[in-house]
């Protein structure tokens, strides 16, 4: 069964992420998903659960109260089916903004390297830029990342201050990437810190959840899709590529 409730008290995507994050960690709740602009909730539950006990899980400063919605006939409720369907972006849509970075990232990589073609130039050079946008977009809003980013990594749900200093590791990562200092390290780093993410985005997977991917910040509502996994797993699979080549470690 599915619930629409008003949200009050919201005044930034952090408030978002936390209320999101408390509704969905009621037990009996499927999935929860909150709307900054409208202020509302739309929350699938197994079984009924008062709005009380929902209000009991989210901080005062937030206040939920359902709405009620007017019966309506069959022919209507199709057409409002219909409406919402339209106005639902396909996933493809939705990842837009992701694959066209990931294909300016390619454009810029193969123009530098264009005269030498160097493979392993080109990845280093791949990884760097990388994290230097994908940090970028975070820092636009810090906060409402780090609540969207431990609602699916292991390492952020248990050390919150993880959320807020991944996109200080990453502009760190990117810089020694492209100025090429201590290579091996930061290929080591790569592959794990993107090794607990990847756990963390396939458990979201298989629990079908619909949650928002934190991979570009919280600017960009992308949502946690099979492509967040592939992007993870592009980045593992160069930086272990690139150590078992050169002999790295």
């Amino acid at each position: 069964m599915k619930h629409t409730y008003s949200v009050q008290g919201m005044t930034c995507n952090g408030c978002r992420s936390s209320v999101e994050q408390k509704l969905n960690a009621i037990d009996g709740v499927t999935n929860a998903t909150v709307d900054l602009a409208s202020e509302t909730a739309e929350v699938v539950m197994k079984r009924h659960i008062d709005t009380a006990s929902l209000q009991a899980a989210l901080p005062e400063k937030f206040t939920i109260s359902e709405i009620k919605q007017k019966a309506v006939s069959s022919e209507t409720s199709n057409i409002f089916e219909t409406k919402a369907q339209e106005k639902e972006l396909s996933k493809l849509q939705q990842l837009k903004p992701l694959f066209l970075i990931f294909g300016f990232i390619i454009l810029l990589v193969t123009a530098k390297n264009y005269s030498s073609w160097n493979m392993d130039t080109m990845m280093l050079d791949f990884m760097g830029v990388f994290f230097l946008i994908f940090s970028l977009f975070k820092f636009f809003d810090l906060n409402g990342f780090s609540q969207s980013f431990k609602m699916y990594d292991p390492l952020a749900k248990t050390f919150p201050a993880y959320g807020k200093i991944y996109p200080f590791i990453e502009v760190i990562l990117g810089v020694l990437f492209l100025a090429r200092i201590e290579i091996p390290i930061i290929l080591v780093v790569t592959i794990i810190i993107l090794l607990i993410t990847t756990i963390g985005v396939t458990r979201s997977l298989l629990s079908k959840k619909t949650i928002q991917c934190a991979c570009l910040g919280t600017v960009l509502k992308l949502p946690m899709t099979q492509a967040t996994f592939i992007e993870n797993a592009i980045m593992i699979a160069m930086a272990i590529g690139l150590i078992i080549k050169n002999n790295l470690l």
